[in-house]
């Protein structure tokens, strides 16, 4: 039993049935947690294609980590901090060295609920200055606040929004025991602050929430255009494996990040020529043929959110 899930039980009354107990572990052992190799020193945990939701922890998104002769930099929290601490449980089965730095993609939830855990062990946090108008948002506030209800027990009074401990303004490399790690602005894409991470002595590109595996794209308030051609910068590391901020490893760039900028263009499309004719979005969206997309994972709980938000930009962009 984690940290926070010791915690969590001793706040429940007591004498708590050992039923409780074990539900609480059966929880814990629903989401499986898998280290996956990517190259000589990058490994990376992959996420659930769901909802965040109390049987998965909100362990929806991937996290990675390179292992280097002074430290481990990891790239994402992940989402809660019991999976952060798990995770660090798994970093130590392959390393006794500490975790020195973590590389925030971006500041959307599933990735950063887990940086307190990390700041707990001393690492260094660094993330895009452009994270911090949201960071002191009542949006993220709000997001907090619901995701207590909604992922209890896993997310709770004592889950807080962690700032970086270094903000940075544009293209920055980090170097940890002689290994380079390139930081690269991709923004605003997915968000205003993505970043993506080059690791160029072993071709391996982690790319956040640019590039989504297997699944529909969370749009949200996005920069679908910027998004589209943030992808192209993405081609230009000429990565050998990308690691997507959702889904499982590619080791075919240009084909692998073909659905993410199909799905993004599509919408574009079929919901700019709406926002021109000046259509209500209800008529335009059951009009439009979806049938390239319907067949992925989220389609249902994400699609019709996604076009009505390009829908409004598009408005925007229009005017």
């Amino acid at each position: 039993m984690t940290p926070t899930m010791r915690l969590w039980a001793s706040r429940l009354l007591p004498g708590l049935c050992l039923q409780c107990f074990a539900l609480l572990s059966l929880a814990q052992d629903a989401t499986v947690m898998a280290v996956q190799r990517v190259s000589a020193s990058a490994w990376y945990v992959e996420g659930v294609s769901a909802l965040g939701s109390p049987a998965n922890q909100n362990f929806i998104s991937n996290a990675g980590f390179v292992v280097t002769p002074a430290g481990v930099v990891v790239i994402d929290s992940l989402g809660s901090p019991a999976l952060a601490e798990r995770l660090i449980a798994e970093i130590k089965k392959i390393t006794p060295l500490p975790v020195t730095h973590v590389l925030v993609t971006h500041y959307h939830a599933d990735h950063i609920y887990g940086l307190q855990a990390f700041k707990a062990v001393g690492a260094k946090i660094i993330a895009h200055q452009a994270a911090m108008e949201y960071l002191n948002s009542d949006t993220a506030r709000l997001r907090l606040e619901a995701s207590r209800q909604e992922l209890a027990p896993w997310i709770n009074a004592e889950t807080r929004l962690v700032p970086a401990d270094v903000w940075i303004g544009g293209a920055t490399d980090l170097v940890v025991g002689g290994v380079q790690l390139q930081i690269r602005p991709v923004g605003p894409a997915h968000t205003p602050e993505d970043i993506a991470i080059y690791l160029p002595s072993e071709r391996v590109l982690f790319a956040g929430d640019l590039v989504f595996r297997s699944r529909i794209p969370y749009v949200g308030q996005a920069d679908s255009r910027h998004w589209i051609a943030a992808l192209d910068t993405l081609l230009g590391f000429d990565a050998q494996v990308i690691v997507p901020g959702h889904g499982s490893l590619s080791k075919d760039a240009r084909t692998d990040m073909q659905l993410t900028r199909d799905y993004l263009a599509y919408l574009r499309t079929t919901m700019g020529e709406a926002a021109r004719n000046m259509e209500p979005f209800e008529s335009a969206y059951a009009a439009t043929d979806w049938s390239a997309f319907e067949h992925l994972p989220l389609f249902r709980v994400a699609n019709r959110m996604n076009a009505y938000n390009t829908f409004l930009l598009l408005e925007h962009e229009a005017n």
